[in-house]
């Protein structure tokens, strides 16, 4: 089969055409997770033609995942999930340049990945991915497409090459601190937002307008309803609370871990002062130095952040570390 038999269907279309088809060939777009958002995502990048994916994830296909990653089959349990969607998307399409990297996203390997892209899609479906990558691809002038999905419900948005950012969207993460693994998910639900990931990153990529840059929908899958609205003129915060990687925690630094020894034998740095979050407000920091605030998700980090800059302290970053 020839590539113009592969992609008929989608060349025919005006707004993509031979050359639009081009472009997506000549494209090289880094996919950060390879979960529930990212399988399908992933599926129409490489269906559509993306000539070239970067894909980063640490973990192994396990069989609980299976119900709402279908890139994945039993007979690829245990094994890192961007081996095994490699094998998968090249069967599928196998003059698809897949270059796996089995390690999480951090504020250290993060400049270097989206350098190599021209597109970000974040399917990491974690705060502290989310906002390293908005951050990052901010700076670089990337596109990201960003992507959360829980229960029934979940939103995709176009942010940063132009657009503003998903701080200038959302200064802060949501107070919820559910996850999929607590509160659960329908498998749908994940396939159609990531599906909708897969689009917004391809208009982008073929300079489509409208531009999916400053848009978000959003899915209310339990009722049925589909939303959607523009954040163009949406203003950048004028601080931060920036995520650190632990090779960036200094000797000086204040650290508190708020996992507790459940969560971590072992905090962050020796030196660490282990408290929760209601001690926040009855330790005295000191008046000069960084103050860096550690927990699994970031969340937590988030939290207790804001608490420390209403005493006045201003000099904070925040670590999320996995569970150890």
């Amino acid at each position: 089969m020839s590539h113009s038999d592969r992609y008929a269907r989608q060349t025919v279309l005006p707004e993509v055409g031979p050359s639009g088809q081009a472009r997506l060939a000549s494209a090289h777009v880094l996919v950060v997770g390879a979960g529930g958002l990212g399988c399908p995502c992933l599926s129409y990048l490489a269906g559509a033609g993306v000539g070239a994916i970067t894909l980063m994830d640490p973990d192994q296909v396990e069989e609980h995942n299976l119900h709402r990653q279908p890139l994945y089959t039993m007979s690829d349990i245990g094994l890192p999930k961007v081996k095994a969607a490699r094998r998968h998307l090249g069967h599928a399409n196998p003059g698809l340049r897949l270059y796996p990297i089995q390690s999480a996203l951090t504020p250290i390997n993060a400049p270097a990945a989206i350098a190599r892209a021209d597109l970000v899609v974040d399917a990491a479906d974690s705060i502290a991915a989310s906002y390293t990558l908005s951050d990052t691809c901010l700076a670089a002038g990337k596109p990201l497409i960003s992507a959360s999905a829980l229960a029934q419900s979940g939103y995709v948005g176009g942010f940063c090459g132009g657009a503003p950012s998903l701080r200038a969207l959302f200064p802060d993460p949501p107070d919820s601190g559910a996850t999929c693994a607590s509160l659960g998910v329908m498998g749908p639900v994940v396939g159609a937002v990531g599906a909708l990931q897969a689009q917004m990153a391809l208009k982008v990529l073929l300079g489509h307008s409208p531009s999916p840059l400053g848009q978000l929908i959003s899915l209310d899958m339990a009722e049925l309803r589909p939303a959607a609205f523009r954040f163009d003129d949406a203003k950048e915060p004028m601080e931060v609370l920036p995520f650190i990687a632990r090779e960036q925690i200094e000797a000086e630094d204040y650290v508190i871990e708020l996992r507790s020894t459940d969560e971590a034998l072992t905090p962050a740095t020796a030196g660490a002062l282990r408290g929760s979050l209601e001690d926040i407000e009855t330790i005295e920091f000191p008046e000069r130095g960084r103050i860096v605030l550690c927990c699994q998700s970031g969340l937590r980090a988030w939290r207790a952040a804001r608490r420390i800059q209403q005493r006045g302290y201003s000099d904070i970053a925040l670590f999320a570390a996995a569970k150890s």
